[in-house]
């Protein structure tokens, strides 16, 4: 007996999700609203309520319509609505595995084309901005050495937000070669080295309260563990100061801090691979993005591939790209 639309949709979440595939709940969030705004519209085109749909209710020309109403009512970008597009997908995939009469309907839905749409622009801080930054934050007040730490640890690691607010004391390694282990995307963990100076912030903020390891490292008054939210917050209210605006308009966030890193690392020469592991990129593709960011790494990269008297004398460690059939399809692309 094929089960019901409800526990279907539920066990999507409390078992498909979390469990088969070890998302995370920032993800299972992002499929939640999407199934939720894509119901909702199904029973407005049904003129029934959700609670009284059915599998039938779910078909290939109203998955169509929905990814319409979401560009052309809704006003969301093209990128958004690939995003809800793969989402539906991941929901029907399921749904052909449990309700094999619903196979015909899954494969029109796995169709459906994803629209192209430019990536977006990759903004970061120059070297400048960046100690800039660092010295206009506030010396005084009991979270001004937490705000610091806070933006240092974004720096030094290009951690992603909910990385940093998902962080624990037992992650950090603070004695010589100090670390941190970060639980990334996918419930992958990788680690990354810790500059001297975020040492030393690490342990002045952690030495303010007595803390146990599995307590969040950054937290908010009260001891309350800082969100995603309360993280960019505390970005915007030191970083706002350095916005850019017009046709390439720049907003300081977490997010940029982890660009900035990519870029400055890409900069100071580091391998494409080790930006990659540092960063927790999955794909070559998402990490070369940062090798178009800025003149100053095209002029170096210029000045590195000069031919000159000195052939000789260049380095033979920087040629590990060669071995990368990846990078080397990518190379054979531009």
């Amino acid at each position: 007996m094929t089960p019901s639309l409800g526990t279907l949709v539920q066990s999507f979440f409390t078992d498909h999700l979390p469990v088969q595939k070890g998302l995370r709940l920032g993800s299972i969030r992002s499929y939640r609203d999407t199934i939720r705004l894509f119901l909702c519209f199904v029973s407005e085109q049904r003129g029934r309520r959700i609670a009284t749909l059915a599998l039938d209710d779910l078909t290939f020309e109203r998955s169509l319509a929905f990814l319409r109403h979401l560009e052309q009512e809704r006003g969301n970008s093209v990128r958004t609505r690939n995003q809800r597009r793969a989402a539906l997908n991941t929901f029907f995939a399921y749904l052909a595995v449990r309700a094999p009469e619903m196979l015909a309907v899954c494969q029109q839905v796995a169709a459906i084309l994803v629209k192209r749409t430019s990536l977006p622009d990759t903004h970061f801080l120059e070297r400048e901005e960046v100690t800039a930054l660092f010295r206009s934050l506030p010396r005084q007040g009991h979270l001004s050495l937490r705000d610091h730490t806070l933006l240092l640890f974004l720096y030094n690691t290009g951690a992603r937000v909910q990385e940093v607010a998902d962080l624990r004391i037992e992650h950090l390694e603070l004695k010589p070669p100090a670390k941190v282990h970060l639980h990334g995307k996918g419930d992958k963990w990788r680690t990354c080295p810790l500059w001297d100076e975020t040492v030393k912030h690490l342990q002045a903020l952690l030495a303010q309260r007595s803390a146990s390891p599995g307590e969040p490292v950054f937290c908010a008054p009260k001891a309350r563990p800082l969100t995603r939210f309360g993280i960019y917050k505390i970005v915007r209210r030191h970083g706002a100061s350095f916005d850019t605006h017009g046709p390439k308009s720049r907003r300081v966030s977490p997010h940029l801090f982890r660009h900035t890193a990519a870029g400055h690392l890409l900069e100071s020469g580091v391998e494409v691979n080790v930006i990659r592991s540092w960063l927790g990129h999955v794909s070559l593709d998402t990490t070369n993005r940062y090798a178009e960011l800025t003149l100053r790494a095209k002029a170096e990269a210029l000045r590195a591939c000069e031919v000159g008297s000195d052939i000789s004398t260049v380095s033979r460690a920087r040629v590990a790209w060669k071995d990368d059939k990846t990078l080397l399809d990518w190379l054979n692309s531009l």
